[in-house]
């Protein structure tokens, strides 16, 4: 079973680059890649509101649930 972190297809929704992100979340840069490139083996709820507050959406538009034996995208 997978977690899959589809922060870069928020961010190409709202048109929002990284460094905006990272400005608005006040995340660094490196730890905001980490997390958009699948990379992340923990994310903070306070991170995970902040995110969310700047993208203008909801947990789940960001994190995908995918079991065991399905294909990731």
């Amino acid at each position: 079973m997978a977690i899959i972190v589809n922060l870069d297809v928020m961010m190409a929704k709202r048109k929002m680059s990284l460094n905006q992100l990272s400005e608005k979340v006040d995340i660094t840069l490196a730890n905001l890649s980490i997390l958009k490139n699948n990379k992340a083996k923990a994310v903070r709820f306070s991170t995970l509101e902040a995110i969310c507050a700047a993208l203008n959406c909801q947990p789940g538009d960001i994190l995908e649930f995918v079991p065991d034996g399905e294909d990731t995208p």
